[in-house]
């Protein structure tokens, strides 16, 4: 005998920060819509030590969905940018490229905000508005002309027109739906944690090439900062195993002390970097968000940013669509959401790659080429401009990006 399926208009898988943003945007702006979120894990805030740059395209998706004044008071404006390269035992760190003032009057380049507090906003926001269905493992994806089915281990059939795949690099959905993936690993960690330092960062995120990969300090609320420090990952996993007292003497070397004195302020946690792109955004009744569609490096900051491009753009092509009395789930309907975000993904991952390859390592030519396009580009005041905007997600924005309404 079938089971009888539990029916929704959509059913998004993956509780983290893009999932729950899709989820608060659909019942924001699309009246009487019927959304479940499922998870493996309870709905909870997790203990995560990590920071994201939202970027202002991003924090404009917050504004309209209501939601930045709630986050606000934990974030950082990132009022300044400094990259600077050298050599492992080098001294001297000259600044080849800055960058300071706003992206857009009034508006920041981006905010520092840390992931508990986001995550913990949008899980207020849609608590009461969205079905939480946590813990549950799903067992089986199935679609057909009308629908999309997903069996449960503990017997459940969810039912949706469409199911959104948001449940990360490692998607169990995509894996379902037959998505293979294009890529590589860097052989690179990224260590992170928040650290207390002596000087004011006066609101600057700094940026140091090194020859095992870029080294972070991104700005939080009084004398914080947010640590990404990119090492190979045999020294990462070194690293990752020293008390606090031993590792913060190589922070701040690292940064060449910059900050002046540090202290480790949260628990130092670590993660295996690498890119990761999904053939396909999309499937019968399946749509990829997020890290289940595209993983990228963090040398520019983009992970979420990219995550809540999507969300922007699925919304408004499925609100639309709702409203037209369409089949929002259709193929038609998807293969829009798969047009708008292939190309600029694809363009994000080749950035970042190619920034990774080009600046970790010590090879005196490339050090002289990269130096020096750095510098030509912060000489070329609008070519800079041009790139931070792009960055920020300020040009050729969805509307939510735009701060507006769907």
């Amino acid at each position: 005998m079938r089971a009888k399926a539990n029916k929704y208009d959509v059913i998004i898988v993956g509780g983290g920060p893009v999932g729950l943003a899709l989820a608060a945007s659909l019942v924001r702006f699309c009246e009487g819509i019927s959304v479940a979120i499922c998870d493996r894990r309870p709905f909870e805030v997790p203990n995560d030590a990590r920071a994201s740059a939202l970027g202002a395209g991003v924090t404009r998706v917050f504004e309209a969905l209501d939601l930045w004044d709630a986050m606000a008071p934990a974030a950082s404006a990132v009022n300044r940018m400094k990259i600077t390269d050298s050599g492992a035992n080098d001294i001297s760190r000259p600044l080849f490229l800055g960058f300071e003032g706003d992206v857009l009057p009034g508006r920041p380049y981006a905010q520092l905000v840390p992931n508990k507090t986001t995550i913990g906003v949008l899980l207020e926001a849609v608590r009461k508005k969205v079905n939480l269905i946590a813990p549950i493992a799903i067992e089986a994806f199935e679609a057909d002309a009308i629908s999309a089915r997903l069996r449960c281990a503990d017997g459940r059939v969810l039912e949706a027109p469409l199911v959104v795949a948001a449940d990360g690099a490692q998607s169990g959905l995509r894996a379902m739906a037959g998505i293979e993936t294009i890529g590589h690993d860097y052989d690179q960690m990224g260590i992170v944690t928040t650290i207390e330092h002596e000087r004011d960062h006066e609101n600057t995120a700094f940026e140091h090439f090194r020859p095992a990969g870029p080294f972070a300090s991104l700005p939080l609320p009084g004398r914080f900062s947010s640590l990404v420090w990119t090492e190979r990952t045999e020294d990462a996993r070194r690293l990752h195993t020293l008390s606090a007292s031993e590792l913060e003497p190589l922070i701040e070397q690292a940064m060449g002390s910059v900050l002046g004195k540090v202290h480790i302020r949260d628990q130092v946690q670590a993660f295996p970097l690498r890119l990761q792109i999904a053939r396909e955004f999309i499937a019968p009744r399946l749509a990829l968000v997020g890290d289940a569609a595209h993983v990228v490096h963090p040398i520019a900051g983009q992970g979420l940013n990219l995550g809540i491009k999507d969300i922007a753009i699925l919304a408004e092509i499925m609100i639309e669509a709702v409203r037209l009395g369409q089949d929002h789930g259709a193929i038609d309907i998807l293969e829009k959401y798969q047009r708008a975000r292939r190309f600029d993904t694809a363009l994000m991952a080749l950035a970042t790659d190619g920034l990774n390859r080009l600046f970790s390592n010590e090879i005196a030519p490339l050090r002289i080429l990269r130096d020096t396009g750095l510098g030509l580009v912060d000489r070329l005041p609008p070519l800079k401009t041009g790139l931070i905007r792009h960055a920020a997600g300020v040009l050729n924005a969805p509307r939510l990006m735009q701060g507006l309404p769907i």
